[in-house]
């Protein structure tokens, strides 16, 4: 059953990489065998959990050895409005005698412990390594589960070694699809309800959208998955429209969902001022497209035309600080061009961006933005990426944690742009957020101090 869900989702129609390829390499599609303790960049299983995770309601049970549960539920630092117990780890713990003598009995105690303690509105139940290979049947036992204890008990079939993280967040989706969307009724439906597909409310970014999407009039049904619920993911097959960001990761979901139930999709990214109101504009015209009133087109223009014009007045002191400055991007997926348009919209020069996990479509919008000849690597190791900021080849980096060493060590400045870190950058606001931390790191008279020779450097060159 795992070795047909791999090959459903690498074999996706919606990718123009993958249609270019002959057949029989269309059916391998982009994922690759890992190898035992080479998971740099995340496993399957990971790549599921933090897709999955941010469902604030819902308890997540990793059914493996403690060390998969590890720290992964802070990996993503995804926001909820209101319940938190997706906060909480869950692990059956398995150990040797488990693997031995079987598990089944541990896996349902552990179901029925987080019921009767924690009442969550389902049990996300996520396969491992060790699970997948002593060969459990976990749809059986979650069904067997879910009659025993009277709540959605979720099969996330994903086990590490099936591929990387961006296999993992397909595999989610499929999950979603066959156990879950669809299994429940909205109470209330609009002309104009969407789903937002690979939004995570990374920092609360999307809290920084959808009050924009409140004022048009457009009425967000579901998000898959940050700060999600349960019963609305499990009624989001009921939308008029969706929008999928995030890159490709849940591309599957989006066109069948669009197959299954007739919900058009459109990609889209609310990261920079231009691509956040194109991303507005598409959503009205999808609505207007399925029988949403025509005015709804007339009042995104208005709200459009009313954010630009605040959110421009409020970058208009950044401007002449920024522009010409040199940006070394080391990020990927959507962001890896995105951030580039909004970084651009202010003067600021990219000269150079990573494309991993980044899709042929991400490359070719970068080019398009960057020109063909754009500086793109697929990885920069520590070493080249010291020397370029070393000699000047960039004024700041915008990159993940892990970076910000390599910053610190050449005397640059730093801004976390990964899914790691703790401010939004999504829509206007966060236009204008982003342009104000970039502001202020390359202001910052540390920078400018650590650069001057040390006084007993110059004290003994005077001497000398």
């Amino acid at each position: 059953m795992l070795a047909k869900k791999i090959a459903l989702v690498v074999d996706e129609p919606a990718c123009e990489k993958n249609r270019a390829k002959p057949a029989g390499e269309r059916r391998k599609g982009c994922t690759k065998q890992l190898q035992p303790g080479a998971m740099a960049g995340g496993c399957a299983f990971d790549g599921a959990k933090i897709a999955l995770q941010p469902i604030a309601d819902v308890a997540h049970l990793v059914h493996g050895p403690i060390a998969c549960e590890g720290n992964s539920w802070g990996s993503r630092n995804s926001g909820s409005s209101g319940p938190i117990l997706y906060r909480t780890g869950f692990t059956t713990d398995l150990s040797e005698p488990d693997i031995v003598m079987g598990s089944q009995e541990k896996l349902l105690a552990a179901v029925g412990q987080i019921a009767n303690q924690h009442h969550p509105s389902a049990i996300f139940v996520y396969a491992t390594c060790v699970t997948a290979l002593i060969g459990e049947d976990l749809p059986a036992l979650c069904k067997t589960a879910s009659a025993r204890y009277g709540l959605p008990v979720i099969p996330v079939e994903s086990p590490g070694f099936a591929g990387s993280k961006n296999l993992g967040n397909k595999l989610a989706g499929e999950a979603l699809l066959e156990h879950v969307i669809g299994t429940v009724e909205p109470e209330r439906l609009t002309p104009c309800d969407v789903n937002i597909i690979g939004e995570y409310n990374v920092a609360g970014e999307l809290w920084q959208v959808k009050p924009v999407l409140d004022r048009i009039g457009i009425r967000l049904l579901a998000t898959i998955s940050g700060d999600g619920r349960y019963r609305d993911v499990a009624g989001s097959h009921r939308a008029r429209a969706a929008l999928l960001v995030c890159s490709r990761a849940m591309l599957n979901l989006a066109r069948r969902m669009e197959e299954r139930f007739g919900i058009p999709f459109l990609e889209g990214s609310f990261y920079g001022i231009s691509d956040t109101s194109d991303a507005l504009r598409g959503l009205a015209r999808l609505l207007v497209a399925r029988g949403a009133p025509q005015e709804l087109l007339a009042r995104a223009e208005q709200v459009i035309s009313e954010e630009e014009a605040r959110a421009s007045s409020l970058l208009a002191p950044f401007r002449e600080r920024l522009a010409g400055k040199r940006v070394l991007l080391y990020t990927g997926g959507v962001k890896s061009w995105s951030v580039i348009s909004a970084l651009q919209e202010i003067g600021m020069e990219v000269v150079g961006t990573s494309v991993r996990k980044s899709t042929e479509g991400d490359c070719a919008r970068i080019r398009a933005l960057m020109g063909e000849d754009a500086n793109t690597f697929e990885n920069l190791p520590g070493r080249q990426m010291y020397a370029l900021l070393e000699k000047g080849g960039a004024d700041i980096l915008l990159a993940g944690g892990r970076s910000q060493f390599v910053a610190l060590k050449a005397k640059v400045p730093f801004v976390d742009v990964n899914q790691e870190r703790h401010r939004g950058y999504a829509g206007y606001d966060g236009m204008v957020a982003l342009v104000r931390e970039i502001d202020r790191e390359l202001s910052s008279p540390v920078f400018r101090e650590v650069r001057r020779r040390a006084p007993w450097d110059r004290a003994r060159e005077e001497e000398g």
